[in-house]
């Protein structure tokens, strides 16, 4: 399950607040216990002391000594002959000071506490009525509870004006980097920003930009170089054919294998266009009103790709089923269709490869060793080769045919054949590209 993602802003107001919810609930607690305890340490101790002294005072003169020795603290005195007189809760305390409840006449629960001696002669005992007590220690628990929710909503204010504070710099650099690619030029950041940590991530960013920049640069000199030192021998070929196959003298023979050279040529050419279109990173191919039949285009693919096949007996048949025109490039389309029969000319060892030029689709279908459903998407990335393959081969033939598609509006899927083997499923968007930027 994917983690649920929160943006910055969120993070940091919901930390804080957290964290401040955290800490006044700790410091409300801590000071509640630490009130408890230092009350019953220090009541503990006084009516140790008051015990002492009221017995103390009880054996110099036991008749001054009976009654009540200080507000609220009652002393009682059992001799030896009178132990059964004792309440039946208090006989079984050890000395010390306990802490005891009582029911009331009215029903009421009081708790007191209790301080215990018992020499061999003389139990005392003194007794404290705790409930002022126990009512200023609700006072002060729903005090603090007033003071944890008042911090709650001062942290919760704080957290977000906080975060806002903090985010603004990231928020500003986001901004920043939109409009630079909105204008389509390489602006500077870091000058907009502090010597902090949002300055220095600006300053990493025009780092990235300027490589980056270089990169895409140099690969574009690059590819005009290679397109204009590819074109000229291709044209010295071409024209080189072309006076060849204009000598009367020429066999027939000899003509078809030049004619071979020939659209081999085409085919080159049109793979450049096609590879330098890729290029470009375009969101949209271009047709400048271009169109293609690609049932023409078809049989030129297969009888260009036709030598892979070479001694296999493979039977290798066209099927214009309906007419076909797409606004593209014809080199484009021949690129994609090359790439799709290859691959069936290259998996099929033996049987047919049948390519179907059908309404708004090409199928090409072979009766190779077949693909498995959940992999045939997984064909069309990069370096990715079938499991019957032969020979070399680098696996980006379909990788290609995928961003063609990808630019041209294109669909392009792989799906097991049903009598065996794989087919090939090239959709077209056969619209004029002006409709479909009106639409």
């Amino acid at each position: 399950m994917l983690k649920q993602r929160r943006r910055l802003r969120s993070r940091i107001f919901i930390s804080f607040a957290v964290f401040g919810l955290a800490l006044t609930l700790l410091f409300a607690i801590s000071a509640m216990y630490l009130r408890q305890r230092l009350e019953n340490q220090l009541l503990g101790n006084a009516l140790e002391r008051n015990l002492n002294g009221y017995a103390k005072a009880f054996y110099l003169d036991p008749k001054t000594a009976r009654g009540q020795p200080l507000e609220k603290v009652l002393g009682h005195v059992f001799s030896k002959r009178k132990f059964s007189n004792v309440p039946f809760a208090w006989r079984d305390l050890g000395n010390g000071v306990h802490t005891l409840t009582q029911r009331l006449p009215d029903g009421r629960i009081e708790e007191y506490k209790i301080a215990v001696r018992k020499d061999p002669d003389y139990w005392f005992f003194l007794t404290y009525e705790s409930s002022n007590l126990l009512r200023s220690q609700k006072q002060l628990t729903y005090g603090l509870i007033g003071v944890v929710l008042a911090f709650a909503i001062l942290s919760v204010l704080i957290g977000a004006w906080l975060s806002v504070r903090v985010i603004r710099p990231v928020s500003e650099l986001a901004g920043r980097l939109r409009a630079s690619r909105r204008a389509g030029g390489l602006q500077k950041l870091a000058p907009h920003f502090a010597d902090d940590e949002v300055g220095e991530l600006a300053r990493a960013l025009d780092e990235y930009a300027e490589r980056l920049t270089g990169m895409v640069r140099r690969d574009h000199e690059f590819n005009a170089d290679v397109s204009h030192e590819l074109r000229t021998p291709l044209a010295v070929i071409a024209s080189t054919t072309e006076l060849m196959l204009a000598a009367p003298e020429m066999s027939e023979k000899l003509r078809e294998r030049l004619k071979r050279i020939e659209r081999a040529t085409r085919q080159a050419a049109g793979i450049i266009d096609a590879l330098l279109l890729l290029a470009r990173a375009e969101r949209q191919g271009p047709a400048d009103g271009e169109t293609t039949d690609v049932a023409r285009t078809a049989a030129e693919v297969l009888e260009l790709q036709r030598p892979q096949l070479r001694s296999k007996p493979v039977r290798v048949e066209l099927h214009v089923e309906a007419p076909l025109v797409v606004h593209a490039p014809a080199s484009v389309v021949s690129v994609a269709l090359s790439n799709l029969v290859g691959n069936a000319f290259k998996y099929t060892q033996e049987g047919d490869v049948q390519v179907r030029v059908q309404e708004g689709r090409v199928l090409v279908e072979d009766s190779g060793p077949g693909i498995k459903p959940d992999e045939a998407d997984h064909l069309f990335e990069r370096g990715v080769r079938g499991e019957g393959a032969k020979g070399g081969g680098a696996g980006l033939g379909l990788a290609i045919v995928r961003r063609l598609c990808d630019l041209y509006g294109w669909r392009v899927r792989l799906a097991p054949r049903p009598e065996g083997g794989a087919v090939a499923i090239l959709e077209f968007d056969t619209a004029p590209r002006d409709n479909r930027a009106a639409a």
